[in-house]
C-alpha cells in the first residue's frame, strides 16, 4: 500500500492531461482507502457503532468510517499510475487536514480506451 505521511501537505500542480502515449498505455485499477485520522472525531462511526449493539452486536467495540474508491486509468507504467492516483488523492479524494488515505495500483484486466 502507498501511504503518505499524515502530515503531509498537499500539493497543487498542473491537472493531468492523457497523452497519446498514456492513452496507448497499460490500464490500471487503483483501490484508495480514506479514513479519518485517528485523533479526529467520527460521529458517522459512533451511529454506526450505537446501530451495532442496538442489533446486537455487543461485541463490537469501536467504529471508524472511511471511503473506498476504486478508479481505472491509463498510464504509461504503474509508477506513473501511482503518481496520478497520489495527485488525486491529495487534489479531491481526500482532506489532508482530517484525513489519511492510502492505496495500491495492479494491472487491470479490463483494457480501457
Amino acid at each position: 500500500m502507498v501511504s503518505p505521511s499524515d502530515t503531509a501537505s498537499p500539493t497543487r500542480s498542473e491537472p493531468r492531461t492523457a497523452t497519446s502515449g498514456e492513452a496507448a498505455g497499460a490500464s490500471f485499477v487503483a483501490r484508495v482507502r480514506v479514513t479519518l485520522k485517528p485523533v479526529v472525531n467520527d460521529p458517522a462511526g459512533l451511529s454506526i457503532g450505537q446501530a451495532l449493539h442496538h442489533l446486537g452486536f455487543g461485541d463490537v467495540s469501536s467504529v471508524r468510517a472511511g471511503k473506498y474508491f476504486e478508479i481505472e486509468l491509463a498510464a504509461s507504467d504503474k509508477a506513473a499510475a501511482e503518481q496520478a492516483v497520489d495527485q488525486m488523492c491529495r487534489q479531491l479524494l481526500a482532506n489532508p487536514v482530517v484525513e489519511r488515505y492510502a492505496f495500491t495500483v495492479s494491472r487491470s484486466a479490463r483494457r480501457l480506451r
